[in-house]
């Protein structure tokens, strides 16, 4: 009898088996019976299979017997079931070497299709009905994932984590959260992936009274896939296994391998995480215990995604099924039990290299919103505990760690993966939305509080002018800027001249043109002059001619050319200028000319198409390179229907059924023509909706900026399509991979017609290895294409389910710059690049005062060192003169690094993520103010650093 044909013979009984009952005063029907038997014969056969048909024989008899009893009685009675035992009882003890370790969890989404308000009831739902089950059943063991749950048991039901937390101390509850939330692993920056160990470590550690050590699991079943940094960081971390369903179908056991060499222990859950208790499970078993050497299968139960956990049932039927003679022990236990066991034999799994993506390539664009809120909530909290931290060492001011946690917090509780994503319903995305506006509050006031703190010890003494009592100016502005996400541009002086602070977050010197606001002033038909804090005389440029008016108080713009140190501020004035402005004189036209719509500086001279817009001219200046093809216009705006059929409209991206340019009536104006920048301006309208793009080249810029306000108003659905609105920008040369940025790293893939995630920027790769490349980043978008020699971003898709109306609105400042950057450049170049092209200057308005600190200063400089620097902090336990600076190496090398400080440094020490001290033999180099320290390759580095008392 083969065993092709015993498979043919049990798939044909199984069919016809009726539903089980399961309640032990009914074991008696033929259902149970009959699935019981079945269940032992399926896995008996597959036993048999990973030992070469050993067991042939002894299954085939027994099927044949229960195949007799059907044909005589026409069901399986409990007679039948027994007496196919024994004649299977030779293959008891074969089958008693495997064991089911049962691990119970909760899978509970975070307003996923639900209201906050009905997450804190799934949780508090949950939580209570494990604590029940667990003083009826004192063999259950229950697992828990998500900081968040904890957080949502202290703040609403604070009694109940009195009980939780007994049972953890028990060994009954495990605790398998190291992260805030089971978060995407794509779209967050690095930063926050190691904010998410940090908090989550620090919080569960001292709420349940454990060793943060023994949160050593990231447990992630439902993540759309993982970047390939994800080992670095949670090993980094002090995380060293890792579970997960999506991403992968390769093997279920591995060890995946960073690019900096340090493997992780991995496991694919080969099923499904949520799970109600079925018999047939045996019939995994072997298989499974085949590719992991083991004989012990990890067996994930519970209902899940809306909460629920194990039910009574799963129990009673898992204790029932350990008493079938022919089927693997039954026991109930944890994930660090089941990983300790995969640790034995680590060394025979396989070695699984590069990300594990991807899938759900809609949840890269979906809902731009929150994805707004994620790029611009991390940047702003990052850039303001610099400054914080600045401020802490040269100002003596309070560092706000608990505010930066709480707004930290907000901002990776918006990381979970149905929230991010944007695969949620409406009243998900405006609890996202308002978690973003207090983290907003929290960042920028403590940002600016930072910035005024070390420009209260600038001396400006020598920069007093003409002081005008009748000023209205001082408090002019208060909360103007902060629709733009920026610190708000309150005026502090009055007279002239108007003393100003600029604020580079960049650990390079930067130059470039940087916007001020002059409020209420008084000499507007005079020249301006504007000067560095040595008085030296520097460029500006009018934005527009007219005033302004906001809350009654009116306002011009400028710009100027702002040199700026490293991390650090350098002062300007501005003043009345000794010439009038320009007699008026008639405008009528005298001569007509051609009129080219053109932008140019220094770098570039990019040519727009007169009639529709598009860039059909981008020369590089310094080589003479034509960056257009000619025959494929650049800069293109496009109107996408994607094909709805797949379903699952905010998960999937769909065929594209038609492409449609909206450079259509398009209505064009020339803007600013100064020496700092050049922009022009252009509307256009399509389906029921209009879009407004400004783009600008400023003074000595690599970059062309798209600046665009769109109101969208286009409705997607099952019917009918999902429109897309994209931008598009075809290359001029040969490109077979295409360079992304991603979590602590960058990555080439090749080119692919679908959407792939990065953090903020893409670059077409030359296939020649030379000359002028084309890098996009934008500000807050994730969805990226490279293929057929282009690049595109996905701006705005309106998907319909499980929101119907997700993107109706005004979309404002979408930025998309197009960079022409060198072949040849680093990664850490092109990375600066983004950055520049994202993290402005900022602007602070002074006043006249003495201080201890010159009109310029730099306080963080990266001397040396193929590293981006990712944070500096001040130390979550012991801030008190201290920082923590982290870097990531960006080139594949080990590379010296060195930090030139603002002040002496009398320690110097590695960090984890944890910000633990790490003794290591390549300890930090301490010389006066500058540390230097080794980054092995494609690894996170962080340093301690302990400030001495005085400057050196």
């Amino acid at each position: 009898m083969s065993m092709a044909s015993i498979d043919s013979r049990l798939r044909l009984l199984l069919g016809n088996i009726p539903d089980s009952y399961w309640d032990e005063k009914i074991q008696s029907s033929p259902g149970y019976w009959g699935e019981r038997i079945l269940s032992q014969l399926v896995f008996a056969q597959e036993m048999s299979k990973v030992r070469n048909r050993m067991f042939e024989d002894t299954i085939s008899s027994a099927l044949s017997y229960v195949e007799r009893q059907i044909a005589d009685e026409g069901v399986v009675t409990k007679a039948t079931a027994l007496q196919a035992e024994r004649l299977m009882a030779p293959l008891a003890s074969a089958a008693k070497a495997y064991d089911i370790l049962c691990v119970a969890h909760a899978h509970i989404d975070m307003n996923w299709m639900w209201p906050w308000d009905e997450t804190v009831a799934v949780t508090i739902d949950t939580m209570r009905t494990m604590l029940q089950l667990m003083e009826e059943y004192p063999f259950f063991h229950f697992s828990q994932s998500q900081a968040a749950i904890y957080r949502i048991v202290e703040q609403y039901a604070p009694a109940m984590l009195e009980q939780i937390r007994a049972r953890v101390h028990e060994g009954r509850w495990e605790v398998t959260a190291s992260h805030w939330v089971e978060a995407d692993k794509n779209m967050p920056n690095g930063e926050s992936l190691s904010r998410h160990l940090l908090y989550t470590k620090r919080y569960l550690s001292r709420l349940l009274g454990i060793d943060p050590a023994t949160l050593s699991l990231d447990f992630e079943p439902d993540t759309f896939g993982h970047s390939i940094q994800v080992p670095e960081i949670l090993l980094d971390g002090g995380v060293r296994h890792y579970y997960h369903c999506r991403g992968s179908d390769g093997p279920v056991a591995y060890t995946w391998r960073s690019p900096s060499g340090r493997s992780l222990l991995c496991y694919r859950e080969p099923t499904w995480y949520n799970d109600f208790v079925q018999p047939i499970l045996g019939s995994y078993v072997p298989p499974l215990c085949e590719q992991t050497g083991l004989t012990t299968h990890l067996y994930v139960y519970g209902v899940g995604d809306h909460g629920g956990g194990p039910t009574r049932r799963d129990l009673e039927r898992l204790a029932g099924m350990n008493d079938w003679p022919i089927y693997p022990r039954i026991r109930f236990g944890t994930f660090a039990e089941f990983y300790a066991r995969l640790e034995t034999v680590r060394e025979r799994l396989p070695v699984v290299t590069g990300e594990q993506n991807s899938v759900f390539t809609g949840c890269y664009t979906s809902q731009t919103r929150i994805k707004t809120a994620n790029r611009i909530g991390e940047a702003t909290l990052q850039e303001a505990e610099l400054f914080s931290a600045a401020a802490s060492v040269v100002a003596d001011a309070a560092y706000p760690a608990a505010a930066y946690e709480d707004a930290w917090r907000n901002v990776l509780f918006n990381q979970f993966h149905d929230i991010l994503p944007g695969s949620g319903v409406i009243e998900t995305r405006e609890h996202a939305l308002g978690l973003f506006q207090q983290t907003m509050a929290a960042a920028n006031t403590n940002r600016k509080l930072a910035l005024e703190a070390i420009a209260a010890t600038i001396d400006t003494a020598g920069l007093a002018g003409r002081a005008d009592q009748s000023s209205t100016a001082e408090g002019a502005g208060a909360g103007y800027g902060a629709r733009s996400f920026r610190i708000t541009q309150v005026e502090r002086g009055g007279g002239d001249p108007r003393i100003v602070h600029v604020f580079n977050p960049s650990p390079y010197e930067r130059e470039e043109v940087v916007e001020w606001t002059l409020w209420d002033w008084k000499s507007p038909i005079r020249t301006l002059v504007v000067r560095d804090g040595d008085g030296r005389e520097v460029p500006y440029q009018w934005i527009d001619k007219g005033f302004h008016t906001y809350w009654s108080h009116h306002y011009l713009r400028l710009l100027v050319l702002a040199r700026v140190p490293a991390c650090g501020y350098q002062t300007y004035t501005v003043s009345v200028g000794d010439e009038p402005h320009a007699p008026f004189l008639p405008t009528d036209p005298r001569v007509d000319r051609e009129r080219p719509v053109v932008l140019e500086n220094e770098r570039l001279r990019v040519s727009f198409h007169p009639i529709d817009a598009t860039v059909r001219s981008m020369v590089d200046k310094r080589t003479g390179t034509e960056l257009i093809d000619p025959a494929r216009p650049a800069g293109l705006f496009r109107l996408i229907q994607e094909d709805p059929g797949q379903g699952m409209s905010a998960w999937w991206v769909g065929r594209y059924m038609d492409v449609a340019s909206v450079h259509r009536h398009v209505k064009i104006e020339m803007q600013a023509q100064g020496a700092l920048r050049q922009s022009l301006s252009y509307r256009m309208t399509f389906g029921r909706s209009s879009l407004q793009v400004t783009v600008s080249l400023d003074r000595s810029s690599p970059a062309l900026r798209f600046d665009t306000t769109c109101d969208w108003q286009e409705i997607g659905s099952q019917a009918t399509s999902i429109p897309q609105l994209n931008f598009h920008w075809p290359l001029a040369y040969a490109c077979d991979a295409y360079r992304y940025d991603v979590p602590y790293g960058t990555l080439e893939r090749r080119p692919a017609d679908m959407d792939v995630p990065a953090n903020s920027w893409a670059l077409g790769v030359r296939r020649d290895g030379g000359g002028p490349a084309i890098m996009m980043t934008t500000n807050n978008k994730y969805g990226y294409r490279g293929t057929d020699r282009s690049l595109s971003v996905t701006l705005i898709r309106s998907s319909f389910d499980p929101d119907p109306y997700p993107e109706l609105g005004n979309h404002h400042k979408t930025s998309i710059a197009v960079c022409v950057v060198d072949a040849a450049a680093s990664n850490r170049e092109l990375a600066e690049t983004a950055y520049r092209a994202n993290r402005p200057f900022t602007v602070l308005s002074g006043k006249a005062h003495p201080g201890t600190n010159g009109r310029s200063g730099s306080f963080l400089r990266i001397e040396d060192g193929a590293v981006v620097l990712s944070a500096v902090k001040m130390p979550e336990d012991d801030p008190c003169g201290r920082w923590i600076v982290r870097v990531y190496e960006t080139e594949g090398r080990r590379s010296g690094v060195k930090l030139h400080l603002p002040q002496r440094v009398s320690d110097a020490y590695l960090v984890d993520a944890n910000e633990r001290r790490i003794d290591d033999a390549d300890a930090p180099v301490i010389e006066g103010r500058r540390v230097s320290f080794e980054v092995p390759a494609y690894s996170v580095v962080s340093i301690g650093l302990v400030f001495a008392s005085s400057n050196a």
